[in-house]
């Protein structure tokens, strides 16, 4: 028959495990809505990026949201992106240097500072989002 210290160690470990199972799935959660918001948002991301920074690529582009946000995305999924800003006026290819390059039109530059105006009501909107229950 097993000791009293035995039975609290293994309430221990048991314990330990659930506390580890627990942070694995909230740290899982944290991943998948960080991913969920970063692609959600990508074609305002890449519209800000090019404004500040001027004229970008496709790899500029999987580059940027690689170093700044931790998440590979796909050649794909960017590409998609960029062809569906260029083809609503935000944004406009041009070859340089055997690469395709993308800078802002008129209408992207107006879209994106209205965007970054509205800065204050986007952040009372996540707000509002985060704290119902």
């Amino acid at each position: 028959m097993g000791t009293d210290s035995e039975g609290v160690r293994r309430r221990d470990r048991h314990d330990i495990i659930v506390e580890n199972l627990t942070s694995d799935l909230k740290a899982k959660t944290l991943s998948e809505l960080h991913e969920r918001f970063v692609k959600s948002f990508m074609d305002i991301l890449v519209l800000a990026k090019i404004e500040k920074n001027g004229p970008m690529s496709g790899y500029d582009v999987i580059a940027f949201v690689h170093k700044k946000f931790n998440l590979l995305v796909s050649p794909g999924a960017v590409y998609y992106l960029l062809y569906s800003l260029e083809r609503d006026g935000l944004i406009k290819g041009t070859w340089s240097q055997r690469k395709r390059v993308y800078a802002l039109t008129d209408k992207g530059e107006e879209i994106i500072n209205e965007i970054l105006n509205a800065r204050e009501r986007i952040q009372g909107l996540m707000s509002i989002l985060f704290t119902e229950r």
